[in-house]
């Protein structure tokens, strides 16, 4: 693909074109971001900033087994805050989500540090959407195969993700939502998008991504971050 720069965007053979600054780098910090990460949490004003938030996601944080809506809790700080800063600065496209993300609706950057160290200490759902395929079947066997084959670099040995470096928990999230974001990430939709993780993926099939995401939405959460029953209700908004 013959590519040539113009200004500040860089244009390509196939007429896509794409800011200098988005190829530079997929987590560059910096702004809101970073200012976010530094800021001392206040997880009294988390809980109201999280109001905004419940309307979606649940007051527990759940989200919904369908894959409308991901499960947030237990999520790494730095995982939530580069989401919403992507979203707020338009980086992610999220169209549901981000007037609810602007800082009319949540606040500043401090809000997002509330909001997100709030999120972190939440007991996650211990009935996550899960794939199809039980353990013992030959497609949960292939997608154990593909993750460790493809995927333990950046998400760990069970999914728990590197919060250094704003890889994701992905153990304990629905499989619908997560086969979503897999299919936009592998097909270039998502813009905020790891470089590494489209390029490893790219020649998955559907099916291929179906089994890894089956396995993962499949793998067993410690028993410490879950909240003690799926009928759990969040004491803070009792």
């Amino acid at each position: 693909m013959n590519i040539r720069l113009l200004g500040t965007a860089i244009i390509t053979a196939a007429g896509l074109t794409f800011s200098a600054a988005s190829l530079a780098g997929w987590n560059e910090g910096g702004g809101e971001q970073e200012e976010a990460m530094n800021l001392k949490p206040d997880l009294e004003n988390g809980i109201e900033v999280y109001e905004v938030c419940a309307a979606c996601h649940l007051t527990e944080g759940w989200g919904r087994p369908d894959g409308t809506f991901p499960q947030l809790a237990g999520q790494h700080k730095g995982v939530l805050i580069k989401q919403l800063a992507d979203i707020r600065a338009k980086n992610r496209d999220n169209p549901t989500m981000y007037p609810f993300a602007l800082p009319e609706s949540i606040g500043d950057a401090q809000a997002l540090a509330d909001v997100v160290a709030y999120i972190e200490k939440l007991p996650m759902n211990p009935e996550n959407g899960k794939g199809e395929w039980a353990k013992g079947t030959p497609e949960y066997a292939q997608g154990e195969k593909l993750y460790k084959d493809n995927c333990v670099k950046c998400h760990g040995e069970n999914g728990e993700g590197i919060p250094e470096k704003y890889y994701p928990r992905i153990e304990g999230q629905h499989y619908k939502y997560m086969l979503r974001q897999f299919e936009w990430i592998r097909d270039g939709k998502r813009r905020n998008a790891n470089p590494d993780m489209v390029k490893q993926i790219k020649s998955f099939s559907d099916k291929d991504m179906q089994m890894v995401i089956n396995w993962v939405s499949r793998t067993p959460v410690p028993k410490e971050d879950l909240a003690p029953s799926a009928d759990w209700i969040n004491p803070d908004f009792d």
